[in-house]
């Protein structure tokens, strides 16, 4: 039987993309992107080791799960529309003055959330498309 989905259902999806995206990429210096440059370009050569590779083996199965779902539940269009929502936030946070192009660690972080909200939304949208239509997608149907 499947479990309700809830708010609950999506913070926790959402929490795994901001992992997932912060983990991968972030400014501060500390991400995969940042241990693979030094691992495959660093001074000393190339020094790929086995927690790196298992280390770019789930954050590519990560990846993987996150976009093959928010793919296939928004489609072409709808990424761009959910791109769009999150974006026109932003840009309304900047036109009240909230936040400054100045800072530009703080509009990465803000960019990378916008990226996981995207991921997260897509994760969770046949089951949003679904509690507010009524209709199953055929995917969801138990058999």
């Amino acid at each position: 039987m499947a479990q309700r989905f809830n708010s609950k259902g999506f913070l926790l999806r959402l929490l795994f993309a901001v992992l997932l995206v912060y983990i991968s990429y972030n400014p501060s210096g500390y991400s995969y992107y940042h241990w693979a440059t030094a691992a495959l370009f660093g001074s000393s050569g190339m020094n790929i080791t086995p927690p790196f590779a298992m280390a770019t083996v789930i954050i590519l199965i990560g990846w993987t799960v996150y976009l093959r779902a928010t793919f296939r539940s928004l489609g072409g269009f709808g990424l761009i529309l959910a791109f769009a929502f999150f974006a026109i936030i932003i840009w309304w946070l900047f036109d009240l003055g909230i936040l400054e192009l100045r800072h530009h660690a703080a509009f990465t972080y803000i960019i990378l959330f916008l990226i996981a909200a995207v991921l997260a939304v897509g994760m969770s949208w046949s089951h949003i498309r679904r509690r507010l239509s009524g209709q199953a997608d055929m995917d969801d149907v138990d058999e």
